[in-house]
């Protein structure tokens, strides 16, 4: 089988690559922009077929360079919520995607993509319907605009799997690279590390400190549904893809700082425990999102269940506890959450 990943170097991408080597394909095509050269290192210990740069692959790709390609895992993207430039924007994010879109079609390659939870935007309702898409940035208005592209030729008869995630908060290895845009989790091991305890925000939109919930889910989750795709190319639409769970970042907080505590032989805390030694503070929450922010997240995934995906989701507590094992010692591996089998009996995946 001969895939291809783009946004090959980045957080999820690099996941993909390591887990479709763990089942034996390594007729891998990763694509990507190295400007950022550190990004290199979460491809090492990884064997691919090539890698071609980001600006050269889409006319390659259509001119179908690349002979016979059975899948395009296309993570490539502006992931940046930030970022204000909608020219950028929509040529990264809508136009690429467009262009890559049609030339599976044409050669008969499916395509799986990595859409975005931020279609949801301003809504309270986070089901696949378009009367719940309301983004509030223009990185929420790219990816919605392709999905509309993605259901017009679903209507009309898609010849080959068309698949699109909608990525709730993911976390997780091999996401160092993203900055200010990296998990929640991955700061609050940085905070750990260098001032000693974890900042929250404090009491906002009528819930208490540190309680504003979130989907989080684990990239080892993430991972397994794309190659579940991968397995079953009779399921296309467009998917939420989150652990279907609200969890409060208390939770994400006392998870990373016990397992810390742990690796240093001290007992765990419960929360206000952990409050009463000053290792999880709450400040006030900033004015400049009052109005702008998002108290509660929970992905429907009644579609994704209804496809036949039935494997369970890892919680805060397990995947966040897994995450700063791994920040502490990282490996080019990492254990599962929970083993999972394919349905064809092959080998389990993880997200390393």
């Amino acid at each position: 089988m001969r895939v291809v990943v783009t946004g090959a170097a980045g957080f999820i991408g690099s996941n993909l690559v390591h887990a479709l080597n763990a089942r034996g394909i390594d007729d891998v095509i990763a694509v990507d922009d190295l400007s950022n050269g550190q990004q290199f290192r979460n491809l090492v210990g990884t064997q691919l077929a090539a890698y071609v740069d980001l600006d050269e692959f889409y006319p390659r790709f259509e001119c179908g360079d690349f002979g016979r390609v059975d899948a395009v895992l296309h993570q490539g993207a502006c992931s940046d919520t930030m970022q204000h430039d909608g020219k950028f924007m929509m040529a990264r994010n809508y136009e690429c995607s467009r262009q890559l879109l049609e030339a599976c079609q044409r050669q008969g390659t499916r395509l799986i993509y990595a859409s975005s939870a931020a279609v949801y935007g301003g809504s309270t309702v986070f089901a696949e319907e378009p009367a719940n898409e309301r983004p509030l940035n223009v990185y929420g208005w790219s990816k919605l605009i392709f999905d509309q592209t993605v259901r017009r030729a679903l209507r009309a008869g898609a010849k080959t799997q068309v698949a699109g995630l909608r990525y709730f908060n993911v976390y997780g290895p091999r996401e160092q690279h993203k900055g200010r845009m990296a998990s929640v989790a991955f700061h609050h091991f940085g905070q750990w590390g260098t001032q000693g305890h974890v900042d929250l925000f404090g009491e906002y939109g009528g819930y208490r400190p540190g309680a504003h919930q979130r989907d989080f889910v684990w990239v080892g989750d993430v991972v397994d549904v794309n190659l579940w795709l991968l397995e079953h190319g009779g399921a296309s639409g467009i998917f939420n893809l989150g652990s279907g769970r609200a969890e409060p970042f208390n939770a994400v907080a006392a998870a990373m700082l016990n397992t810390c505590r742990a690796a240093k032989n001290e007992e765990p805390l419960p929360l206000a425990g952990l409050v009463e030694a000053g290792l999880l503070r709450y400040v006030p929450f900033p004015q400049a999102l009052h109005g702008h922010y998002q108290c509660h997240t929970q992905a429907d995934l009644r579609s994704l269940r209804r496809a036949g995906y039935d494997r369970p989701m890892t919680n805060v507590s397990t995947g966040v506890g897994l995450y700063a094992q791994w920040l502490m010692d990282p490996t080019d591996g990492l254990p599962a959450a929970a083993p999972t089998r394919s349905r064809s009996g092959r080998r389990p995946v993880t997200a390393g």
